[in-house]
């Protein structure tokens, strides 16, 4: 019995030593993986010359962190289809971007977690406008989960070349519902940006819950819906930048990267009012790499990538070492000679208003208004009148038969 214990207490021993042996013969440097959910063309990567932020971050992390770090970067085309891949937990990432209301949203159904301010250093040069009390998104919570990555507003992109120039819609809403422009016109592929441009042309209150206001910007989209040649998001860049289409709202920094291959175009903040959003960076609830989480974040904030990101996507940033620099100034007056007064001198110029997280009743009842305008025809009109006139052949053809059959009869008779 002695014997078998020993024997017993030998094997263990024996098992934790090779278990230790295996441990150390780990490769120190086993390169790890950061997954990075982002919107598309939204950070330098190295086409075009410019410099490839993921690459420079992972060689940050060989020759700083000394670590050895890939970062699987994938991309998204709405918050809400964001949205639905990580709150299902079919994959889990590391850090993404979502807008400010969607952040709230999350920050409510617990899905991102607060972050450690003392690994982002770099935050101090982060505007004040986008800190504290400022981060209207984040209010109600005593914790901060996110950090600015860019900020902007939506305006109207026309093409010149197809738009009269003396078109008294032109500074207005308005000039997405002008029929004129039938077959030429694109509106958003998600709920909340395509009520939104209803909203602001209505100005209306795009947070207010009260289901009267939202079924009327329902009837402002069923009359432009019966216009638009279709409903997109991505696709507006290259239909716009091409000349498919004549008209479309859409982001200030894609209209800069619109016009260096389409001159044709221009772009105006609506008067009436448009939406201002922030887009941030977050780490989510599930993310296993929270730490490297961190550092990405804080290297995204460095002057020198923060520029990088800037001179590529043409949007705002707010961090205040990139809009100070005067080398930015001139890289972007040679993109568009008011590309500077665009993203941020004319946006304060008209009135904005940022989306809100709604409550779970009004975002049910915006997706059920939102299904129904989908689910009409565009073509509601036409189909009636075709119907009508297909009904009238049809009635014509049996009432000649009948006749045609009498005639005969009487012949017999």
């Amino acid at each position: 019995m002695k014997h078998t214990v020993r024997s017993f207490i030998a094997f263990c021993l024996l098992a934790v030593l090779s278990m230790s042996l295996l441990t150390s013969c780990k490769p120190e440097n086993q390169e790890l993986t950061l997954y990075v959910y982002n919107w598309g063309e939204y950070i330098s990567d190295g086409s075009d010359d410019s410099v490839d932020t993921n690459a420079e971050f992972e060689k940050y992390c060989r020759e700083v962190l000394g670590k050895n770090v890939k970062v699987n970067y994938s991309t998204f085309a709405s918050n809400e289809s964001m949205y639905a891949k990580v709150s299902s937990g079919s994959a889990a990432y590391d850090v993404i971007i979502p807008s400010d209301y969607m952040i709230e949203r999350m920050i409510s159904e617990d899905l991102l977690q607060p972050l450690n301010m003392d690994l982002i250093p770099n935050y101090e040069f982060i505007d004040d406008e986008f800190k504290g009390e400022n981060i209207y998104y984040e209010c109600s919570s005593d914790e901060q989960y996110s950090i600015p990555y860019f900020y902007g507003m939506i305006g109207v992109i026309y093409n010149t070349s197809i738009v009269d120039e003396n078109d008294e819609q032109l500074g207005s809403w308005d000039l997405m519902w002008d029929e004129q422009y039938k077959g030429d016109i694109l509106q958003f592929n998600n709920s909340r940006d395509a009520f939104g441009t209803a909203q602001y042309k209505l100005k209306l209150d795009v947070n207010n819950e009260d289901e009267s206001q939202w079924r009327l910007a329902l009837e402002e989209l069923l009359l432009q819906k019966q216009i638009v040649q279709g409903y997109v998001m991505d696709e507006i860049f290259n239909k716009m930048q091409s000349g498919s289409a004549a008209i479309a709202a859409y982001y200030a920094g894609d209209y800069l990267s619109m016009y260096e291959n389409n001159s044709d175009l221009a772009f105006f903040y609506p008067q009436e009012g448009t939406n201002s959003y922030i887009d941030a960076m977050c780490i989510p609830k599930n993310a296993q790499n929270v730490e490297l989480a961190h550092h990405y974040i804080n290297f995204m904030c460095s002057h020198d990538i923060a520029m990088a990101n800037a001179l590529y996507t043409y949007y705002a940033s707010p961090v205040t070492t990139v809009v100070a620099d005067p080398e930015y100034h001139e890289a972007m007056a040679e993109v568009h000679e008011d590309a500077i007064s665009i993203l941020y001198e004319q946006a304060h110029e008209v009135p904005s208003q940022a989306y809100l997280n709604l409550s779970a009743d009004a975002l049910s009842m915006m997706n059920v208004l939102w299904e129904e305008l989908k689910a009409k025809s565009s073509i509601g009109r036409g189909i009636y009148i075709g119907c009508g006139a297909i009904l009238g052949v049809l009635a014509f053809v049996v009432v000649y038969q009948l006749l045609k059959k009498r005639r005969w009869a009487k012949l017999y008779d």
